[in-house]
């Protein structure tokens, strides 16, 4: 008896559906995840208020660190900076007038303490005379009396002549001499705070970069903080993908992923990155539970990873595609 050709066939089939049924369990199960490129970007925006005068860079442009994106102007600014110049130099004057003294004014004093020693000399050879003369009765009490007095008048005037030669070499006192200074460093703090606002009127461009947004036109009065141009680092993009926590099973930072990114065509190869953080996102990008019972909220997770190497055309805002392992797919 014939075996009945439709029963042969139906028996092969399930052997066959049960052979690929086996080859699907003993092979790692995997699920399509979606991310995204993200690259560093930069919102540069200045602390002063000032109008836009030069635009050099436009969207799209190629700069480099330090080069000069915006230029903007602010008379009033540049006022004040001149003004706080102009007092530092007042206030550096004062100084070295309060440190120095005149050659014709220590000259003077220096004549005044001559002929005071003069006088002193004088005055003492005077009194020596009147007291010999007392001595011997000539003079009375009250003509010596009056050469004493002579001579203490004359050295203590030779006193203050000293003195005011003294005050004149040295010139001001310790505490003027320190206010003077003080007044010096208060003059170069003003300078350096308007030459920092100054500065702020140009612009440059921190890192290597393109330009990507530009709200600065020329002419135009921006406020401080205001952004005025926007630079995205393409050249180091890297990869992010939002997971719900019961997906990091056995996830690590260093493991190495393949990623696809379509935007670089069909025929494009895998790209070789490696995981280079894992992140808890914000309590609003939980999952929630939907049952009643037997389930429960769960957090999402940013992870990124790093292209091995730099990749020509990655662009940020890019969809990306991995095979992401997973070891429980229950109630996916």
């Amino acid at each position: 008896m014939k075996p009945n050709k439709t029963a042969v066939i139906a028996v092969i089939a399930v052997a066959a559906a049960a052979g690929y049924l086996a080859w699907t369990v003993s092979q790692p199960a995997t699920y399509l995840v979606q991310g995204e490129v993200e690259a560093t970007r930069i919102d540069l925006s200045a602390m002063i208020s000032a109008r836009v005068s030069e635009t050099p860079v436009d969207v799209g442009d190629r700069v480099a660190a330090g080069d000069v994106l915006v230029e903007m102007e602010s008379a009033i600014l540049e006022a004040q900076h001149a003004a706080a110049l102009a007092a530092l130099e007042v206030a550096r004057a004062n100084r070295d007038l309060t440190y120095s003294t005149r050659p014709e004014t220590i000259a003077a004093a220096e004549a005044q303490l001559e002929s005071a020693r003069s006088n002193v000399s004088l005055a003492q050879s005077n009194y020596d005379r009147i007291t010999q003369l007392r001595s011997e009765s000539v003079v009375s009490q009250a003509g010596l009396d009056q050469a004493a007095n002579q001579l203490t008048a004359a050295i203590q005037a030779q006193a203050a002549a000293q003195a005011s030669l003294d005050q004149a070499r040295n010139g001001a006192s310790p505490e003027q001499k320190a206010v003077a200074d003080a007044q010096v460093k208060q003059a170069e703090a003003s300078v350096a705070q308007t030459s920092a606002s100054v500065d702020e009127m140009t612009v440059v461009s921190p890192i290597d970069g393109e330009v990507t947004t530009r709200t600065s036109e020329k002419g135009k009065l921006f406020s401080a903080g205001a952004p005025l141009i926007s630079i995205v680092d393409v050249d180091h993009a890297w990869f992010t993908f939002n997971l719900r926590e019961d997906f990091l099973e056995g996830l690590e930072v260093g493991q190495p992923l393949k990623v696809g990114v379509p935007a670089l065509g069909e025929d494009a190869d895998l790209i070789d990155a490696v995981i280079s953080s894992i992140n808890v996102q914000g309590s609003y990008a939980n999952w929630r539970a939907t049952k009643a019972t037997g389930d429960f909220d769960l957090r999402t997770f940013s992870v990124r990873a790093d292209p091995v190497a730099p990749v020509a055309g990655l662009r940020p805002g890019m969809s990306v595609l991995v095979d992401w392992p997973a070891t429980n797919r229950s109630g996916k």
